[in-house]
């Protein structure tokens, strides 16, 4: 089973969806989580981890399957030399046993380690890191993932479900 998830912020509160799938390339979610959390922690350059991370714990603490991996909406790199974002420090959460793959909308100044990956007719590519799963591996399951615009399908719903 993989999972995916996103959070979106409101002044006072944290809203985590996640969605349950069998495959790369499946269409629909198997199943759904949400989670609204208070305060969440003060963005700081560098540290969103501390922001997102306890969001997606709550989520994942929801989830009795086990797990091929986790797809998050960000980095699991920050550069290069192998800075930890989100996604290395909810690997290491994880005991190193899950692999974590990090969706990218948008590149960031040193970003040019992560791999780019075209979908559909879009311009612009998504960029694409992963730990505990080759990055080039990860990048071709998300190419094929189902939907036919630059986002996929499944991404694009689990962002507008920690929305609602």
């Amino acid at each position: 089973m993989l999972a995916c998830v996103d959070v979106h912020y409101l002044e006072h509160e944290a809203h985590g969806a996640l969605l349950l799938f069998p495959s790369w390339d499946a269409a629909v979610a198997t199943d759904r989580r949400v989670v609204r959390l208070p305060s969440p922690a003060e963005y700081k350059p560098g540290h969103f981890y501390e922001r997102e991370l306890p969001v997606v714990l709550a989520l994942l603490a929801q989830v009795e399957h086990a797990l091929e991996a986790v797809i998050i909406d960000g980095y699991v790199w920050l550069g290069a030399a192998n800075e930890r974002g989100l996604g290395a420090h909810l690997y290491e959460v994880l005991g190193r046993r899950v692999p974590v793959v990090g969706v990218a909308k948008t590149a960031f100044k040193g970003s040019d380690f992560a791999t780019p990956v075209s979908r559909g007719e879009a311009t612009r590519p998504l960029y694409v890191t992963a730990v505990g799963l080759d990055a080039r591996v990860a990048a071709e399951h998300v190419r094929t993932m189902h939907g036919p615009y630059r986002v996929p399908t499944l991404l694009k719903d689990v962002d507008r479900l920690s929305r609602e």
